[in-house]
């Protein structure tokens, strides 16, 4: 077992599965996640413009380096649908190594995210039809 310090998940709510997936699918299309997991049938209950709401969503994990949240974190917010998106990252206290080494070769090598390597790839936007 590796510590996982260079690891994140991050987590974020989407309105419906299509639009997880959407937004999960680009993130890991442009490396900035090595998978995202879309999971149906949560409830989110919170405080919206003074009223409480209760909405069914789906939970989306992401597996990404450390490095790469602050990026991951801009890109999905500009792909989400939400206004105010959740996005947390929270460190890994252990992963397997093999799981370690998947997530490193997925979301590319170091030097690539510091701007010293080749460009990551930039997707278009995408469109959900909703526009």
């Amino acid at each position: 077992m590796h510590d996982g310090a260079d690891l994140a998940l991050v987590l974020m709510t989407a309105p419906d599965a299509a639009a997880g997936e959407r937004v999960g699918r680009a993130l890991v299309q442009e490396r900035l996640a090595a998978c995202a997991t879309v999971i149906p049938g949560v409830v989110s209950v919170y405080r919206w413009e003074g009223e409480v709401r209760a909405d069914g969503e789906v939970q989306v994990l992401l597996k990404t380096r450390r490095a790469l949240v602050e990026r991951l974190f801009r890109r999905a917010a500009e792909l989400h649908p939400y206004d105010v998106p959740e996005l947390i990252a929270a460190p890994l206290s252990g992963v397997s190594e093999a799981y370690r080494e998947w997530v490193l070769d997925e979301t590319g090598q170091p030097e690539d995210q510091q701007g010293g390597g080749a460009e990551l790839p930039r997707a278009t936007r995408v469109d959900d039809g909703s526009e």
